[in-house]
Order: C-alpha cells, then structure tokens, then sequence
C-alpha cells in the first residue's frame, strides 16, 4: 500500500507540473492568506518576531530540480538563504525524490511555497513561480519587516551630490546626452524656445526619434557643423563622411559643406559619403525595444523576446522591454567600466537569473526644482558586474548623482509601469521635460 501510494503522488506532482510548466502560474490566486498570529503585528520585524518566541520564521520551496520554474527559482532561493541567514530558514524539498515529504504539506502542483511564522503556523502558500522581490513582499504583506540586506558584495553606493561642480558653461554640454561637445561636431536645433545643442549628429537622430509632434519639414531647423571649417551648414545640404572604429565598430559621422571638401577627407580617414535622407535612414534603422529611441546596437544592450532579438538603449530600457511586451526576456549588457557581459534572463515579469550574481544596477538620478528625485535619463544608468566597478567608474564620471539598486529593483519599476505610461517613455516633452 505505502508503494502504491507513493506512486499515486509522483503521477499526480507529474501532471501538476506540466500545467505549472505551461503558465499554470497563479500570483497566489488559488490560496487564500492565512493571517499572522495576533502575537505579530504590521509593525513588528523579523527580528522582533524572534526575540518575543526565540525561533526563525520559515519559507519552504517544495519542487523538483528538473522542473523549469524550480530550477529558475533556485539560485533566489540561494540568495535569500544567505542574505537573511538567521532571520529566514529557507528549505527546499524535492518531492520526486522524496514523496513523502511532499505528502506532508498536501500540495497540488510544484512549486508551491509555504510561510510559516516563528511558531511553525502556516500563514499563506502559493503555487508557481514566485520571484525574490515577490516572497520578500509577501512576507512584509504578512507583517514582517526583515532589514533590507546590503546589495551584493555588502557595498551600497549613493551620492546625492555631485563629487566634483560642472564648471562647463551650458553652451557646451549636449542637450541629450549631457557630454561636452567639440566644436567640429556641434549641431543646432532652431526652436521656439531658442537654440538646441547637441554633441553630434547620433545625438540629433536619438533627439528627433523622440519628438511626438508632427517632424514634416522638422530638417529645416537643423544646422551642423562644417568639419573642416567650423561653420554651420543647413543639414539637408550638407555631405556626410560616414564610417566606422576599427576596434568596436561604433559609427562616426563628419558634416561638410562641399562635397570635395568630404572626398578629401574620406581618402585620409575612410568610410562613404551619404546624403542626409540616406544618413538618417540609416540612423534610425535601430531603435530601442522599449521607450524606440535610435541608437546603435555597439551602444545598447541585446534583448531576446519571444525569439526576436530587439536592443535596450540603456541597460533599465533593455528590462523594459519585458514590460512592454509582455514576454519573459534574456539581456546580454556590458559592464559599463569593463565591457564584461552580464546576462539577465526573467520569467513572468521577475528575474529569473543574474550572471554573474553579484552584478548590480546604478541609478541615475537627479533632483528636480520641487526637490524631488527622478531619474537622469537613459544615458545615466548602467550595469556592473560588481559594486567595486561601479565604484571605479563613478570615480571616472565625477558629475553623476544616484545610487545602486539590484538588477531585480530595476526590472520591477518597469514591470510598474502602465501602458500609458510605456508609450511615453523617453519622449521628450512628456518624460523628462527638460
């Protein structure tokens, strides 16, 4: 009979798991929460709990290590192990290859994650994959506050304040992406407001990708900058050396005013020369998977969605693209110090997994006229593999302002995002008014 009965339960976790496998993921819908003992209430802590009955509060993960979400779970469940050691017992059991455990919390399908309080009363499960972020939440929602842990490598950086003043005038930093701009490559854009400038014609393209309103005839408000002269050339006459660095492939562009003027610097420097139509064409042949901004694809991040590769112009954009579209996502971003990959790969709306794991997230930031804080654009953010780097290189850009997030943090703001809210993402005028 015992052998009979473990069988029935193996055939039944079986089934269970190919529907959880085929998006049977439920946020908890199939579990009513049990509340947590009148002992605890919203206000306690995790460590108030422990103190009052001298025990740990559990979570147990039951699952399988062949089954999808549970191994995608796995490395969370690491995490969690280690960060909230003494705070948090985390076990997991595999019931496949130990039944009778499983039969012991009357479970359906796997995973299934239980929540006990220090006294070992059940307060809430839920069937499915459910992210780090998530479980953390849960357990706040079930009144109880564990100390947020230091981000990974126990090093948390903020400067709210510049490290060094920009003593630049504002004639010569860009309008898109704060850089200085070198007379030779300078662009302006005639608008009512007055006189838009900006570090390079990439920058205008990013600029004009991002205008809503009507862009017929939008060229005639827009000068460059003769290479070789340093005079400005209304943009639909000018000849334009396009070609690329040897070493990343990253595009250059150089305006002229005469043509042989371009041809004789082509001979010199390399590349072809295009006319604008042709120039802007092929600028705008790449655009975010998220907010459509151009960009090139040696610049942005690579993003896998639903099998199609698409580009993340930033590294917050690149976790956008899982808001945007709805579909689990891989991102492959470069260490903005280093170039080292990092790979982000999420299921239903969470990360699922960080390689390496001690990467983390910077977010720029700027405090706005009322005193707020919002972020600094796209050209502000970035991943690192660890937080030492991400120290190194703010040593190298004294003017940024913000802090470090987890890679997690950043895909749930955009996972917060409403549609609306996506479809005005980097549009200027209706993101960041500048």
């Amino acid at each position: 009979m015992k052998l009979i009965w473990r069988i029935i339960i193996v055939a039944a976790l079986a089934g269970a798991v190919a529907g959880v496998v085929a998006l049977k993921h439920n946020r908890g819908d199939t579990a009513e929460p049990i509340q947590p003992a009148s002992a605890h209430s919203k206000a306690d802590t995790v460590e108030q709990a422990q103190a009052a009955t001298g025990k740990t509060v559990r979570f147990v993960d039951l699952g399988a290590d062949k089954c999808i979400p549970c191994k995608m779970m796995a490395p969370m469940l690491a995490e969690l192990a280690k960060e909230y050691e003494g705070h948090l017992k985390v076990d997991f059991i595999d019931v496949w290859k130990n039944p009778d455990a499983g039969a012991e919390y009357g479970i359906r399908v796997i995973p299934t994650q239980v929540f006990f309080d220090a006294s070992g009363k059940e307060l809430f499960r839920h069937e499915g994959f459910f992210s780090k972020e998530d479980i953390l939440a849960k357990w706040k929602e079930l009144g109880y506050e564990f100390k947020v842990p230091k981000v990974s490598g126990g090093v948390f950086i903020e400067r709210l304040v510049p490290a060094q003043a920009d003593s630049r005038s504002r004639e010569t930093i860009c309008y898109m992406c704060d850089g200085t701009i070198k007379p030779k490559a300078l662009v302006v854009v005639d608008t009512d407001k007055g006189p838009v400038r900006l570090c390079s014609p990439h920058c205008y393209f990013i600029m004009y990708s991002c205008l809503t309103e009507d862009k017929t005839g939008f060229e005639k408000k827009v000068s460059m900058t003769d290479w070789g002269t340093s005079n400005r050339v209304p943009v639909s006459e000018a000849f334009f050396l396009y070609g690329q660095d040897e070493t990343t492939g990253r595009p250059w562009t150089r305006a002229f005013a005469v043509r042989t003027e371009a041809v004789k610097e082509r001979i010199a420097s390399g590349g072809n020369i295009l006319a604008f139509s042709t120039l802007q064409e092929k600028e705008l042949s790449n655009r975010c998977g998220f907010c459509d901004r151009a960009c090139y694809p040696q610049d942005a991040a690579t993003v896998i969605a639903g099998g199609v590769q698409t580009w993340g112009c930033c590294s917050h954009c690149a976790m956008g693209v899982a808001a945007r579209t709805g579909l689990d996502i891989e991102v492959h971003e470069r260490d903005r110090l280093t170039g080292e990959t990092i790979v982000v790969k999420t299921f239903d709306g969470s990360v699922a997994s960080i390689e390496p794991a001690g990467a983390v997230a910077w977010f720029g930031q700027r405090q706005k006229a009322n005193g707020t804080w919002g972020s600094a654009g796209c050209f502000h953010q970035g991943f690192f593999v660890n937080p030492e780097n991400l120290g190194k290189w703010l040593e190298r850009n004294p003017y940024e302002t913000g802090r470090t997030i987890t890679i997690n943090q950043a895909l749930a703001d955009k996972m917060k995002l409403l549609p609306e809210q996506i479809k005005k993402a980097c549009k200027i005028g209706e993101c960041s008014p500048k």
